[in-house]
């Protein structure tokens, strides 16, 4: 059984699911691939410790801190594979940015391959079910170019900027599959 409640953000409406103890997802409305990850049908509950927890950890982000993901007790649903990169999206620190590539040779590296696939990366991350604590939103193409977020580009960009992300050097793709 799954638990949801929802948060307002500065950013838009953000629903959360757990498990009751462990925080399962969290995705913005009409994000993509919403609540694709949660195989069961959610109870709204409001009271849930883990929601209050990441509540105040919400805040502390939009307030400007820099809150930890080791803060919260995370479960993303997903294959080895997507929690092998979403493992590496959580040592991505606040205000930096990676590239799909930089993902890509991090992970090779860690299973013992000569390379790895950008757009197997770009998949995994984009399938991320905890928007914002699993920082999706500091990974870029390899140019720069702020291609593919779920939550939508101007999110993206909206979150790199609170971070104090230098916006001069990332750029918006004009076309492409990434809008």
């Amino acid at each position: 059984m799954y638990f949801s409640t929802t948060y307002s953000s500065p950013l838009g409406l953000i629903t959360m699911a757990s498990d009751g103890h462990m925080l399962s997802g969290l995705w913005f409305e009409g994000q993509k691939y919403f609540g694709g990850t949660i195989h069961a049908e959610m109870t709204e509950n409001m009271n849930l410790s883990i929601f209050n927890k990441t509540k105040i950890w919400l805040e502390k982000y939009f307030d400007g801190k820099k809150p930890a993901v080791s803060d919260l007790p995370l479960a993303p649903n997903g294959g080895d594979f997507r929690k092998l990169v979403w493992n590496i999206l959580c040592d991505i620190p606040y205000g930096e940015y990676v590239s799909y590539g930089q993902i890509a040779k991090i992970l090779a590296s860690k299973i013992n391959k000569a390379s790895m696939s950008s757009q197997a990366i770009g998949g995994a991350v984009g399938h991320n079910p905890i928007s914002i604590i699993i920082p999706c939103h500091r990974v870029v193409g390899a140019s720069g170019s702020l291609t593919g977020y779920a939550g939508g580009l101007d999110r993206k960009y909206k979150l790199l900027q609170h971070e104090g992300v230098d916006m001069t050097k990332l750029s918006i793709p004009r076309k492409g599959t990434a809008l």
